[in-house]
């Protein structure tokens, strides 16, 4: 059950990061660079998502 609202954490803290992705994009003086980060680290939470679902399918 706990690896269940680990799961979940990290899709909240995904769909976070989407929106200020979105919010930095549409900013008349964004920073390129920030943008770029924050995809980054979205890709990485997703990519720990995909594993621990696949842990939790396994199990």
């Amino acid at each position: 059950m706990a690896l269940d609202s680990h799961i979940a954490e990290l899709r909240d803290r995904h769909q976070a990061l989407q929106r200020e992705i979105e919010t930095e994009i549409h900013h008349p003086s964004s920073d390129d660079l920030r943008i770029v980060a924050l995809k980054k680290h979205k890709l990485r939470l997703k990519e720990e998502i995909e594993r621990l679902s696949g842990k939790r399918s396994a199990a």
